[in-house]
């Protein structure tokens, strides 16, 4: 009995299929999710990416199908289903209002948590806030109200987190900082729904990855399984050229390299 429930999939989605009307948007979606580990559910705008989130996270019905998450049917346990998940939208949704630290302790006490500023404290150490933590999150970056809205969305511990297009309009840096904490939260043992249109994304951070097209998974498996469906290509020499990430970071490196010890040969000469 263990053993069965050990594995079974955190997240189990078959032959799910979501119409408007005339329009087609799911057509019969399968994959299942390992726990603790990171799906990338990849597509263009458009795929039905969205609407498999809305789904799994009981916001929108579906036509036909089946879905369980952590164990429970998402159609007929729906309150079970939302205990054991967050939801992290496209956009952050913080209080631009309220510091950090307030933002964090509001949703504490919302969901009736014991200690609610221990456990903000907790979190804006976790992803690196503190200093912030008395500014209002109208004076934050982008990156910064990210990696908030996403402690906001572990207050609670959920098992299980669903990214939907988490870093859409960050900058370069920004989206690095949030692919460190998606990291971070699957070695934590929480397991990751992320959808991206981002191939970079998908490959920096996925155990398996499921490319969604026209309202249905064409290809579901490891990066490694992904790139063995194409022959090597066959060359003669091959010079290894910098990706724009290597040519960022070096930039970023040098910089900050080059800011030190000018302030060290100013305080020299002083």
């Amino acid at each position: 009995m263990e053993t069965k429930q050990l594995q079974e999939p955190a997240i189990y989605v078959r032959g799910l299929e979501k119409s408007y009307k005339e329009l087609e948007v799911l057509r019969g979606v399968d994959f299942a999710v390992d726990p603790g580990s990171i799906f990338a559910l990849l597509g263009s705008n458009g795929a039905g990416k969205t609407t498999v989130v809305r789904i799994l996270s009981t916001l929108l019905s579906a036509n036909s199908g089946a879905a369980r998450v952590n164990g429970f049917d998402v159609f007929t346990q729906g309150a079970s289903v939302r205990e054991s998940i967050s939801l992290t939208g496209q956009f952050a949704a913080v209080d631009e209002i309220l510091t950090g630290r307030e933002n964090l302790i509001l949703v504490a006490k919302l969901r009736h948590l014991p200690s609610p500023r221990g456990i903000a404290e907790e979190l804006l150490e976790r992803f690196s806030l503190i200093e912030a933590a008395a500014r209002k999150v109208a004076d934050y970056s982008g990156g910064m109200r990210r990696r908030l809205d996403i402690a906001m969305s572990l207050i609670g511990n959920p098992p299980i987190i669903f990214l939907d297009e988490p870093t859409t309009g960050l900058d370069p840096q920004a989206r690095l900082e949030v692919w460190q904490m998606v990291k971070e939260l699957s070695k934590r043992g929480t397991t990751v729904l992320l959808t991206t249109q981002y191939l970079d994304e998908a490959e920096h951070l996925a155990d398996r990855i499921g490319i969604l097209h026209q309202g249905k998974i064409i290809v579901n498996g490891t990066l490694a399984e992904l790139k063995a469906m194409l022959p090597p290509a066959k060359v003669e020499y091959v010079e290894k050229q910098p990706s724009l990430e290597d040519v960022f970071l070096a930039i970023i490196g040098d910089t900050a390299t080059t800011t030190d010890v000018t302030a060290q040969e100013t305080g020299k000469e002083s």
